[in-house]
């Protein structure tokens, strides 16, 4: 199988590179390519001809987003655009990675993949401009939603919470956010075997079961022999931030694991994670 992978440089990107290593790939990043040229991104996937795009580039910062919302439609929302248009150019296929953030964070319970969305932040209403334009222009197309993401190597939440307890000793952490601590290279497994099915759609691929930002954090010291750490849950009103995340966003995988694409439990991802490190 012939897959181009946009964002290849990020986190997820380079894990989907080792992944699906058994397929000819093309990969595209900045700055050789910028995906809100269409010119430039379409040519890219002309000249590939690949029977599937995975589209991982985005504006992630969330808090750049909600400084900045033009810039963040632009590389989600009109960016997203382009790749479809020239996936439907091309008869390509299309992946398109969006987030947990495209729902209000009011049902403690989880949200389905049939559910309403409505995002409550610049980024947020980013990402649900880009499923509206895959949807509306790509026929064979997969939309997976993902959250809380952590890679080997990268910077995330738990390397920031590890790093904040050596330095500092103590911790402040949100108690009232809830949602799907997904370890990457769990997600690119689903990835690829979702991309083998043909059953287009919209999925939730996250590792399984919910938790706070301090349960995650609490987790993640008590594996890396950290436990004694004193952590002081908060609220998200009194962490100041540009953006507003949704508070209770959890996924509910339902779609995949009616086809036998399941993550495994959030707690056996990090424990993973945090030995290889």
């Amino acid at each position: 199988m012939k897959i181009l992978i946009t964002g290849a440089a990020g986190q997820l990107g380079t894990a989907l590179q080792a992944s699906l290593s058994q397929h000819r790939l093309a990969l595209v990043d900045l700055p050789e390519v910028d995906i809100t040229d269409y010119h430039a991104i379409a040519h890219e996937i002309a000249a590939f001809v690949p029977d599937i795009v995975i589209h991982c580039a985005a504006y992630t910062d969330v808090d750049g987003c909600a400084r900045d919302p033009e810039l963040a439609y632009r590389v989600n929302g009109l960016g997203t655009q382009n790749v479809a248009l020239a996936c439907l150019e091309s008869g390509a296929q299309m992946v398109h990675i969006s987030t947990n953030e495209v729902f209000p964070g009011r049902r403690p319970e989880g949200y389905e993949e049939w559910m309403p969305v409505e995002p409550i932040n610049p980024y947020a209403v980013s990402k649900v401009a880009a499923e509206f334009y895959v949807r509306g222009i790509v026929a064979r197309h997969y939309i997976v939603r993902t959250a809380w993401l952590y890679a080997p190597g990268g910077r995330n939440f738990v390397h920031a919470i590890l790093r904040a307890a050596e330095q500092h000793n103590r911790l402040r952490v949100v108690a009232d956010e809830i949602g799907n601590p997904t370890y990457v290279e769990d997600l690119v497994q689903a990835i690829g075997a979702l991309i083998q099915t043909g059953q287009f759609g919209t999925y939730h691929l996250v590792n399984e079961e919910a938790c706070s930002r301090l349960q995650f954090a609490q987790e993640a010291l008590r594996l890396s022999g950290l436990g004694d750490v004193p952590i002081t849950p908060i609220l998200a009103e009194d962490y100041k931030r540009d953006s507003s995340p949704p508070l209770a966003a959890a996924l509910k995988n339902i779609a995949a694991a009616a086809i036998g694409i399941r993550l495994r439990p959030w707690q056996d991802a990090l424990a993973d994670y945090l030995a290889a490190k």
